[in-house]
C-alpha cells in the first residue's frame, strides 16, 4: 500500500515559509521611509537607492548561488541574512553606506529564501494542477504581509520604528523549524512521484537547458522583457504609495499611516483572490492570455492610484492592484515552467529573477528622480504606465506552446 501523497503537507509548508521570508518583509518595508527621512534627514532619492543598489549588487547571486543549495537550505540560509539585515536596521544611526550594506545582506536574503526555492519545490512536486497549487503557495506571501500593518503600525505608535523593524527581523526564524523538518525539495526524496502518480512523470529526465541555450530563446527574452517591466511598475507603485498619498494631500501623519495600512492590506487581501483564481484560470486556459490580461490590469491601476484623496478612499485601487500583483509574480515561473521545461525552471528563474529585481528597484528609483524634477507624482507615473504597456505587450508576443530552438 503506497503512502499518502505528501504534496499538500509541500503546499502548506511553502505558504508558511514564503509568506514570512517575502510578504512579512518586502511589502511592509515601505512604512518606514518616512521615519527614516525624520530620523536622520536623507532626502527620499538616497532612501529609495538602497534596493537598486542591492539588486546590482546582488545580480550573480541567482546564477551563482542559488545552484549550489538545495530550496530548503535556501530558506534557511536567506531568512537568517533577512532576520540580519532588519537587526542591522533598527539599530541605525544614520549612516547611509551601512543602510546601503544592509539593503545589500536583505537583497541577497530574499533571492536565496524569497521566490525561486518556493517555485521549484512547488514546479517539482506539481505538473497537473501546477497553476492553483502555486497559487495557493503564493496566497502565504499576501496573507503574511496582510499580518504586518497589525503588527508594525502598534509598535511604532507604542514603542518606536526601530522595534518595528526589529519585529519584523525575528519573525523570519519561524520559517526555520518548517522548512527543516516538514518540507521536502522534491517527491523521490520520499519515494514519491509528482502529483502523487505510480509512475514517473515523462519529462522527469529530461536535462535541463543550459544557460547559454536559454539565452537564445526568443521567448526568453520576451518573457524576462514583459516580466521586468511589469514587476517594475508593481515596485514603483509599493515603494510609493505612501508618498503619492503625502502628495496628494494626506500631511497629517496618522492619517497617512491609516490610508498606508488601508491600502496595504486591502492589496494583500485582494491579491490571495488574484493568486488563486488567476493559479486555476492557468490550468484551464492557455498561459498566454491569461498573463497578458494580466499585465495589462497592472497598467490600468495607476490612473486608479493617482486618483485618490483625502476626500477618498484608496479601496477600489488597492482591490485592482492587488488582485493584478498576486496574479503577476506568480504567473512567471508558470510560464517560464511551460516555456522552458520544469527542470530548467531554477536556471531560468536564476536569470530571470535577477533582472526583474532591477527592475523592481530601479524603476522606483527613477520614480523618485522624476518626483523631484516636475514636482509631482504625475508624470512619473505617466511613464511608469507606459513601462507596464511595454511589458503587457512583450507577454502578448510569446508562443502559446513550448518552442525551444537548438
Amino acid at each position: 500500500m503506497r503512502n499518502a501523497f505528501y504534496g499538500k503537507w509541500v503546499i502548506a509548508a511553502a505558504f508558511l515559509t514564503f509568506g514570512i521570508s517575502v510578504g512579512l518583509p518586502y511589502y511592509n518595508m515601505p512604512f518606514f521611509y518616512d521615519y527614516y527621512q525624520s530620523a536622520f534627514h536623507w532626502p527620499l532619492r538616497s532612501i529609495t537607492l538602497g534596493f537598486p543598489l542591492a539588486a546590482l549588487l546582488t545580480l550573480w547571486v541567482g546564477p551563482v548561488v542559488v545552484p549550489r543549495f538545495s530550496p530548503k537550505m535556501l530558506i534557511v540560509i536567506g531568512t537568517g541574512m533577512t532576520f540580519l539585515a532588519f537587526f542591522g536596521l533598527s539599530q541605525m544611526t544614520g549612516s547611509l553606506p551601512v543602510y546601503y550594506g544592509l539593503w545589500f545582506l536583505y537583497t541577497f536574503g530574499y533571492i536565496l529564501s524569497g521566490p525561486i526555492p518556493h517555485q521549484i519545490i512547488i514546479s517539482q512536486w506539481y505538473r497537473r494542477n501546477r497553476g492553483s497549487a502555486m497559487g495557493i503557495v503564493y496566497v502565504g506571501v499576501g496573507l503574511v504581509g496582510a499580518f504586518g500593518p497589525s503588527l508594525i503600525k502598534p509598535l511604532t505608535a507604542h514603542y518606536n520604528f526601530r522595534t518595528a523593524l526589529l519585529a519584523i527581523g525575528c519573525v523570519m526564524f519561524l520559517a526555520w523549524p518548517v522548512a527543516l523538518f516538514i518540507q521536502k525539495n522534491k517527491p523521490s526524496d520520499i519515494g514519491q512521484f509528482p502529483d502523487g502518480d505510480s509512475e514517473p512523470t515523462v519529462d522527469q529526465n529530461v536535462e535541463a537547458l543550459s544557460y547559454s541555450h536559454l539565452l537564445r530563446q526568443a521567448p526568453f527574452w520576451l518573457l524576462l522583457i514583459g516580466s521586468f517591466c511589469s514587476i517594475g511598475s508593481i515596485g514603483a507603485i509599493n515603494q510609493h504609495m505612501k508618498l503619492v498619498f503625502k502628495d496628494q494631500g494626506f500631511t497629517d501623519q496618522a492619517q497617512l499611516n491609516e490610508a498606508w495600512g488601508t491600502a496595504t492590506q486591502w492589496i494583500l487581501w485582494s491579491s490571495i483572490l488574484g493568486r488563486l483564481l488567476v493559479g486555476k484560470l492557468a490550468d484551464m486556459f492557455p498561459m498566454k492570455y491569461v498573463m497578458t490580461v494580466t499585465y495589462f490590469v497592472v497598467a490600468g491601476t495607476i490612473p486608479l492610484l493617482l486618483s485618490v484623496t483625502p476626500g477618498t478612499n484608496p479601496h477600489l485601487f488597492a482591490i485592482v492592484f492587488g488582485f493584478a500583483m498576486g496574479a503577476d509574480y506568480m504567473l512567471i515561473p508558470l510560464m517560464a515552467a511551460k516555456q522552458f521545461g520544469v527542470n530548467s525552471l531554477s536556471r531560468a528563474m536564476a536569470l530571470i529573477l535577477p533582472m526583474d529585481t532591477i527592475g523592481q528597484t530601479w524603476l522606483p528609483q527613477g520614480v523618485s528622480l522624476l518626483r523631484e524634477s516636475f514636482g509631482s507624482y504625475g508624470t512619473a507615473m505617466t511613464v511608469v504606465l507606459g513601462i507596464a504597456l511595454v511589458g503587457a505587450t512583450a507577454i502578448l508576443l510569446l508562443p502559446k506552446e513550448r518552442k525551444i530552438e537548438a
